[in-house]
């Protein structure tokens, strides 16, 4: 597991915690149980990549109820509620946190999030395993997300090609320029750029203005993490940024969507100017 080999980081014990997690799945729910149910039952996969990459302020709005760094965001959490809410207020598509036990997620989240909208819902979690991407898409995701700094080289091209094969191209998140010539390397479509070291859970946005340049143009480019004003939207846009996951910022507040609509005005009025 590369970079996951510092003893004591956040990061680490999260990613020890869902090893256990997913063992126990995997006993209660075989693979060939997993592959009927996403490719009998689940509804067809929306295009994630299509609607992050338009020509307007593209937020993936993330419903996140509990973080390490924070404790628990939003009381009054209603997945289905939260999802209609940021979608008619703007959202380009939806990110639902499905980790428990630092995160407080689930795919039943998920799944209510899913059904409530017609905006493509990616999966937020730790993903390492083919069979957690079959349980994605058996649960409705039409995305998920792939963190390069605890996966093999071998191993992240493999969930690359898995997620496409199912119709769901996943976000493959970097935070360095080593992890970005790997995500490249392997294939990487969508890249984001997370300002927030998962290792500390500090946010330093020079280093997504610094990595913005270095992704190509073919490639959809997003900025994670730590985004509060429609002043850090523009500047991320500014940098190159094709999309941008907030959630903190929008779960924080007690109508989400007047928050979103906040952000996106500011920054489509300030883009639209001459």
């Amino acid at each position: 597991m590369n970079g996951a080999n510092n003893s004591g980081n956040i990061l680490l014990r999260i990613i020890e915690k869902r090893r256990e997690s997913v063992a126990h799945r995997k006993r209660v729910l075989p693979l060939v149980a997993l592959k009927i149910a996403a490719e009998k039952k689940a509804p067809a996969a929306r295009n994630f990549s299509s609607a992050i990459a338009a020509n307007r302020v593209n937020v993936i709005a993330e419903l996140k109820k509990s973080s390490p760094s924070r404790g628990v965001i939003r009381e009054q959490f209603e997945p289905a509620k939260l999802a209609a809410e940021l979608a008619e207020a703007g959202a380009a598509a939806l990110s639902v946190l499905t980790e428990e036990d630092f995160f407080d997620g689930s795919l039943t989240n998920l799944k209510e999030a899913r059904a409530a909208v017609e905006i493509p819902v990616l999966r937020k979690d730790f993903i390492f395993d083919p069979w957690q991407i079959w349980e994605a898409r058996a649960a409705g995701a039409d995305s998920f997300l792939l963190i390069t700094a605890v996966l093999e080289q071998d191993l992240l091209q493999e969930l690359l090609e898995l997620g496409r094969q199912l119709g769901m191209e996943p976000l493959v998140e970097i935070h360095t320029r080593e992890e970005l010539a790997r995500a490249l390397g392997a294939g990487a479509r969508i890249v984001g750029v997370n300002a927030r070291d998962l290792t500390t859970f500090n946010v330093n946005h020079d280093l997504a203005l610094e990595l913005a340049d270095e992704i190509p143009d073919s490639c959809v480019a997003v900025a994670e993490s730590g985004i509060h004003s429609h002043e850090d939207v523009e500047r991320l846009s500014g940098a190159g940024f094709d999309a941008f996951l907030i959630g903190e910022q929008l779960m924080k507040h007690a109508q989400p969507g007047e928050e979103l609509r906040r952000l996106l005005g500011a920054a489509e009025a300030k883009t639209a100017r001459p």
